[in-house]
């Protein structure tokens, strides 16, 4: 049986049918700037060692910050976050202006309200396509147990699927 052709427009509507949980990933740059964006791939690896990944575009301007940072932070966003989510996915916005954040480890920003954050070390890098996977060890864990998620769907945000 030989599959039918398909353009990048299906390919992209049919990933947009995974319901995603919602990430910010922060970083520093070599100069100190603080630089983070949404990024909706992300996926645990291993439990032993504590592994985890997200991938980002090759054409990112802040792939450079991250590809050569030792360290980077994952947000996993809860439900009220939604205008930060919008805001760290805005192309040429500065992200961190007026926005309250403290440094984690690596120095890398952490920003509060989160559903969980994950700081991670810059283990490893696997470029495929046009996208570099990041596989990151994580060094320190914290979560509220109470927060809802956010999450993203066929191109929109939700804090629930209807069933």
């Amino acid at each position: 049986m030989q599959a039918s052709p398909f353009t990048r427009q299906d390919f992209r509507a049919a990933l947009g049918l995974f319901a995603t949980g919602v990430t910010i990933v922060t970083a520093r740059a070599a100069d100190g700037t603080p630089v983070g964006l949404t990024a909706n791939s992300f996926n645990s690896v291993s439990l032993t060692p504590p592994l985890v990944l997200w991938s980002l575009s090759l054409q990112a301007g802040s792939m450079a910050a991250f590809a050569t940072g030792s360290h980077y932070a994952i947000h996993i966003l809860a439900a009220e976050q939604r205008e930060l989510a919008e805001r760290f996915a805005t192309r040429g916005a500065d992200r961190f202006a007026g926005l309250d954040w403290r440094p984690g480890i690596g120095g890398v920003p952490l920003l509060d309200g989160a559903a969980a954050v994950l700081e991670c070390h810059n283990r490893s890098r696997y470029e495929e396509g046009d996208h570099v996977i990041f596989v990151g060890e994580v060094e320190q864990c914290r979560y509220r147990a109470d927060a809802s998620p956010l999450i993203f769907h066929g191109g929109r945000f939700y804090t629930e699927l209807p069933l």
